[in-house]
């Protein structure tokens, strides 16, 4: 099977989508599938080997300059061909901030449009590309966002099946203005017809872009979120080890052998992510007793849009006389990463959206680290079903704070639940299984 993996980059920033769609085609790759992984926006930035091709279609500068000045388009593709250079796409964006909503959706909606906006020279120059380059048998897509190109692809590439993963698509379309958002809408059902399947992670995800974009329940397909869980120290499918790997956790701090409790945060340092209701929750904690001496460890990029943000949690902490027992370790790379996890006894990231996802949960269990999380979008699905934690109300700091401190002086309930959400990984949620059933429902497809 030839695949043509399109991903969208996110600048910078370690990106949760991309590492997962990387590891997913890396795993397509080592099963024998011609799987190529294509770059959408800007070059995707992995804790893990790139298996991303160098070119890099819709560059981010580039459609952006298309839109505001249309006029571009009249100059020689050859002399505007650096715009899509990854070196300066890396360069471009290594500070980019959010883009006013205006813009955004302006911009969303062109893309949306494909051979009708002002990026129709890029939606032929990929489509071309495939057709002569590829000829794949199925085209996937990481969000329907990057859509507008598929009539123009399936006029192409007939043959070709057409797959979109939603994961995330309503929280973008959530930050545009409400007549931007409905127009984006508008375009995003009117390309349902030309998809062949909807991948979801969760059955959550699938109920709401069902309403949301009037997809068919025939063409929803739920394939459970999943990792590449061997950094964890939990051996795959694949293998012939013993299940019951053990976690090499670092050890114990202080001349007695005992460390400080510790609750972890790993996801973007953003208002979305709630990491202030995190903060709030420990400040609670911190004098309780049983744990005196608990400590906040926070990890994950840190945006120059949200530098005051972070700024005044950290001021905050500094008034309330905590800040030295809270530490900030940054954006990690994957062995930072999972030595940052095996150090925590709970990790807990209360998102105020409905995150789709929750792929931080299932790298917190391959470590061996319990979840406290809010009772909401995927959480409510993962958390449930592995029993391998404990939800709260959302946006609900002193019961999130209660929850952490019964969990926290729980011993035996929280060697439970590292045991089951390690079994769950390892049976339900390692990437190979992913794309076993990946492969199991593209091969299954007629082109529409």
């Amino acid at each position: 099977m030839k695949l043509a993996y399109l991903t969208a980059g996110a600048a910078g920033m370690y990106c949760g989508s991309c590492m997962h769609d990387n590891a997913l085609a890396r795993e397509l790759q080592r099963v024998g599938v011609d799987c190529v992984l294509l770059p959408v926006y800007t070059p995707i930035r992995t804790d893990e080997q790139d298996v991303s091709e160098s070119q890099v279609f819709f560059g981010g500068v580039h459609i952006y300059l298309l839109q505001k000045a249309p006029w571009l388009r009249w100059v020689p593709r050859p002399v505007r061909r650096w715009l899509d250079a990854p070196p300066f796409l890396r360069w471009a964006t290594r500070r980019t901030a959010t883009a006013p909503a205006k813009t955004l959706g302006e911009l969303t909606i062109s893309m949306l449009e494909g051979s009708d906006g002002r990026q129709a020279e890029e939606v032929h120059r990929l489509a071309t590309w495939l057709a002569d380059h590829l000829n794949p048998d199925c085209v996937l897509l990481s969000n329907l966002l990057i859509g507008g190109a598929i009539p123009e692809i399936r006029k192409r590439c007939p043959d070709a099946t057409v797959c979109v993963t939603l994961q995330g698509d309503d929280i973008f379309l959530d930050y545009l203005l409400d007549q931007h958002r409905q127009r984006a809408v508008e375009l995003m059902r009117g390309l349902v017809p030309q998809v062949d399947r909807f991948i979801v992670h969760s059955q959550f995800y699938a109920e709401k872009m069902g309403r949301l974009l009037e997809i068919p329940s025939e063409k929803l397909v739920v394939l459970p979120l999943a990792i590449d869980a061997e950094p964890f120290g939990i051996s795959d499918l694949r293998d012939e080890s013993d299940p019951n790997d053990a976690i090499g956790m670092p050890e114990e701090d202080g001349a007695a052998g005992v460390r400080p409790p510790r609750i972890g945060y790993l996801a973007r340092l953003a208002p979305e992510k709630g990491l202030h209701h995190l903060v709030e929750a420990f400040i609670s904690l911190a004098t309780r007793s049983g744990i005196e001496t608990l400590e906040l460890h926070i990890a994950g990029y840190e945006g120059p849009q949200h530098a005051q943000y972070i700024a005044a949690l950290k001021d905050k902490l500094q008034r309330v006389g905590l800040s030295q027992r809270v530490r900030f370790h940054g954006s990690p790379d994957l062995a930072g990463k999972v030595a940052f996890l095996q150090q925590l006894d709970l990790l807990c990231v209360p998102t105020e959206y409905e995150d789709p996802k929750g792929l931080f949960i299932l790298e917190a269990w391959a470590a061996g680290v319990p979840v406290v999380q809010p009772d909401h979008g995927a959480f409510s699905e993962l958390v449930t079903g592995a029993q391998a934690g404990c939800l709260v109300p959302p946006m609900d700091p002193g019961a999130l704070a209660d929850r952490l401190h019964a969990a926290l002086l729980d011993e035996p309930g929280r060697l439970r639940w590292q045991e089951a959400g390690r079994n769950y990984v390892r049976q339900q949620a390692t990437i190979t299984i992913q794309a076993r059933k990946l492969l199991e429902v593209l091969r299954s497809l007629k082109p529409t």
